[in-house]
């Protein structure tokens, strides 16, 4: 595992000390070591130039989490999804990724094949096996067997484990409510009316974090969980199912919980606290790798914390074991760094 130094210039914006959060602006001064780091990033169009990948290289990872819409397919013909994939595993940049990293993840409508889609996409099941192909995921993997690309995983390091959860938000969602509101796409079903996960992959979930003795678990989902009033696809169109992820968090006493998301062409932090649970919990939002939401201006959201970032980013995520907090970091082209938050667990 890596263990690194970073310095930079000092600018505090603003100490949260009820909730043992930290955040921070710009750059840092701090000399603080770091045990195991993890980057992640969503929304990658094959065709187009990805200036990101030189950067992400520069952090080391000890994982990558693909968060979803790693490529952009919209089709059920497996030849052209299988095409999409070749172009992205040609990339230079992506290529030594593979070489240094172990990578992850999951997927989104546009690499599922279907935008917006979800449980009623009649080629779900040859996508998903050129999904398990794209991730050179076994032939005699458990999850070469079963419906759903949901996983899990654990990062080690001398001090301590991650486990990795992820999710698949999209072969048993079922159908969204359409919105009567200008501007709105979705709005969300009756209170107890469909699901993002099904019956099977819920238990499995929930086996998932019961059992982890795990000092940090990440959720990997490709929407977001916690920003809950734009009008675009998110947890909150099944406010039940929000309820239920809450309260499993809260039951299942699993350390230091928090949420990867992607989707949305813009990254930012969410953040809210669950009754009877000692830490908040952070939904980081990165999005995307080649291309962003360049018309954005504003969107309520009131569980963010800092701003919005509608640029070119990835997010990094670095561990430290004996002091239980999870630096994260926005980084774009050159490196720059966006936007960071330090978390106290």
């Amino acid at each position: 595992m890596k263990i690194r130094l970073i310095y930079g210039v000092f600018i505090l914006i603003t100490v949260f000390w009820g909730c043992k959060a930290q955040q921070f602006e710009g750059g840092e001064k701090l000399e603080t070591q770091y045990d195991t780091t993890i980057a992640f990033g969503s929304c990658n169009k094959q065709n187009i130039e990805n200036k990101l990948w030189v950067e992400v290289l520069k952090h080391k990872p000890d994982l990558w989490i693909w968060g979803g819409d790693n490529v952009y397919a919209d089709t059920d013909n497996m030849v052209k999804l299988k095409a999409d994939y070749s172009a992205l595993l040609a990339n230079g940049g992506y290529k030594a990724l593979k070489e240094t990293t172990e990578i992850t993840g999951t997927w989104d409508d546009h690499d599922y094949g279907l935008n917006d889609g979800g449980v009623e996409f009649h080629a779900k099941r040859g996508s998903q096996k050129l999904f398990l192909d794209f991730l050179d995921v076994p032939q005699d993997s458990e999850r070469r067997n079963r419906e759903g690309v949901y996983s899990s995983q654990i990062v080690k390091s001398p001090k301590g484990k991650i486990k990795i959860i992820v999710l698949d938000t999209r072969y048993f969602r079922t159908a969204l409510t359409k919105s009567k509101s200008l501007g709105k796409r979705f709005e969300p079903n009756v209170y107890g009316e469909g699901t993002v996960l099904g019956e099977k992959q819920w238990q499995w979930f929930e086996d998932e974090l019961n059992g982890s003795d795990a000092d940090f678990n990440i959720i990997v989902s490709s929407i977001q969980v916690l920003s809950a009033e734009h009008g675009f696809e998110k947890w909150a169109n099944f406010p039940h199912e929000v309820d239920k992820l809450k309260s499993l968090i809260k039951k299942s006493n699993a350390k230091s919980v928090m949420v990867l998301s992607g989707d949305r062409h813009i990254s930012e932090f969410s953040k809210t606290k669950i009754e009877g649970v000692s830490f908040p919990l952070v939904d980081f939002t990165s999005s995307g790798l080649t291309h962003v939401y360049n018309g954005f201006t504003s969107e309520p959201n009131k569980q963010r914390v800092l701003e919005v970032v509608p640029e070119l980013s990835f997010g990094v995520l670095k561990f430290n074991f004996e002091a239980k907090t999870v630096l994260m970091e926005m980084r774009g082209v050159g490196n720059i760094l966006q936007q960071k938050l330090l978390q106290t667990y």
